[in-house]
C-alpha cells in the first residue's frame, strides 16, 4: 500500500460512479446547521486528517477510566498512552479521544499532528450501572485551551439519574455552543428499565439511544451496535416483533439519528475478519466512521498499525467530497 494515499493532506476523491458502493448518504456539513467554529473543526476532522472524504477514524483512550487498568493486561504496552498516541499519529487517526489529565500531560508532543477530542465526563466500573451517571471531568473551556478539534459526552439513556444527565449536558451544549465546539455524544442505554425491556444491547435501546442524542443537540453519535437475542421480545411493540438483519437493524439505527453523524464503537476486542466486517457493514448504513479502541491497541504495534492501513483502504471506498 502506498503510504502517501492515506497522508492527512492528501486529496480523497469519491470513487467513480462505476465503482461507488450504494450506500445511504451521510448528512452533509452543509446540512447540519453548524455554527462556523463547529464547522471549521469538523472539517479538519472529516476532511483534513485520517482517512478523510468526509470520514472519522477515531482512537479512544477512555478506558483506563471507564474500565480500570484491566483493559490493558492483554498487550502491556498499551499501559503507557504515549503507545495509542503514536499509533494515533503514526496510522493517520482523524483523532484521539481521552480525559483531561492524559491530554494535559501527554498531548503536548503529539499536538498539531493528531487533532483531539476532549473527554468531558466519565466514571469508574465500581459502582453498579443500575444508577449510571458520569459527572464531570473537564470543561469545554479546558479544550479550548487544550486545542481540541471536539469534546466528547457520555449519556446514559434510560438510567435513573438521567434528568440530572441531561440538565448537566445541557450546560456543556451551552458552552460548546458559545465556543463554537463540536460535541460528539457517548450514548450508552443503561438501568434496570433498559434491561427489562430487552437490555442494553437491543435494537430498542440503541435505537432509542441514538433519537435522545439528536434530541439533545448531538453532532455525533457514538453508539453500539445492535445485537438480537432472545431478549428482543421483551421489547416494546413494535421492537419486539422486528425481524431485521443486523445490516439493516442497524440502518435503521443510523436513520434516527438523523442529521448526527454516526461514529461505531469497536468494543471488546474481536478477529480481524469480524472487525473489518462490522466497518464495512457500518459504512454501507451510512455511519460516518468508528471508534475503535481495544481493537487495535490491545494488539502488538506492529499488526495494529497494519490493521489501521486496512482502515484506511476501506474508507477511501466511501470518501466523499466537502458539500
Amino acid at each position: 500500500m502506498d503510504p502517501s494515499a492515506t497522508s492527512p493532506g492528501a486529496p480523497h476523491a469519491a470513487p467513480n460512479s462505476a465503482s461507488k458502493p450504494t450506500h445511504p448518504r451521510r448528512p452533509a456539513l452543509s446540512t447540519l446547521g453548524l455554527s462556523l467554529g463547529k464547522r471549521t473543526r469538523l472539517k479538519r476532522l472529516l476532511y483534513g486528517h485520517g482517512p478523510g472524504g468526509g470520514t472519522l477514524l477515531v482512537l479512544p483512550i477512555d478506558q483506563g477510566l471507564e474500565h480500570g487498568p484491566v483493559d490493558f493486561f492483554a498487550n502491556p504496552e498499551s499501559q503507557d498512552p504515549g503507545y495509542q498516541f503514536r499509533l494515533a499519529k503514526e496510522g493517520r487517526f482523524s483523532a484521539i479521544a481521552l480525559h483531561i489529565g492524559l491530554a494535559e500531560k501527554y498531548f503536548h508532543e503529539y499536538a498539531g499532528d493528531v487533532p483531539l477530542i476532549l473527554k468531558l465526563n466519565g466514571k469508574t466500573s465500581i459502582p453498579p450501572d443500575t444508577q449510571a451517571f458520569s459527572p464531570l471531568t473537564g470543561s469545554v473551556e479546558d479544550a479550548v485551551r487544550l486545542g481540541a478539534d471536539a469534546v466528547g459526552y457520555t449519556i446514559y439513556v434510560g438510567s435513573p439519574a438521567q434528568d440530572r444527565d441531561f440538565e448537566q449536558f445541557r450546560t456543556v451544549r451551552t458552552d460548546a455552543e458559545r465556543l463554537g465546539m463540536p460535541v460528539i455524544v457517548w450514548a450508552y442505554p443503561r438501568g434496570e428499565s433498559v434491561a427489562k425491556r430487552g437490555g442494553k444491547e437491543s435494537l430498542y435501546a440503541i435505537d432509542y439511544a441514538a433519537r435522545v442524542a439528536l434530541e439533545l443537540g448531538a453532532d455525533i453519535v457514538k453508539l453500539n451496535y445492535p445485537v438480537a437475542s432472545e431478549k428482543d421480545k421483551e421489547s416494546p411493540a413494535p421492537y419486539n416483533t422486528l425481524a431485521l438483519s443486523p445490516d439493516a437493524a442497524f440502518h435503521k439505527v443510523v436513520r434516527s439519528a438523523g442529521r448526527a453523524l454516526v461514529l461505531v464503537s469497536g468494543g471488546e476486542k474481536v478477529g480481524d475478519r469480524e472487525l473489518l466486517q462490522k466497518v464495512r457493514s457500518s459504512m454501507d448504513a451510512g455511519a460516518t466512521g468508528i471508534i475503535f479502541g481495544r481493537n487495535l491497541w490491545q494488539r502488538p504495534y506492529t499488526e495494529a498499525l497494519s490493521l489501521t492501513k486496512e482502515l484506511h483502504a476501506i474508507f477511501r471506498e466511501y470518501a466523499e467530497p466537502v458539500a
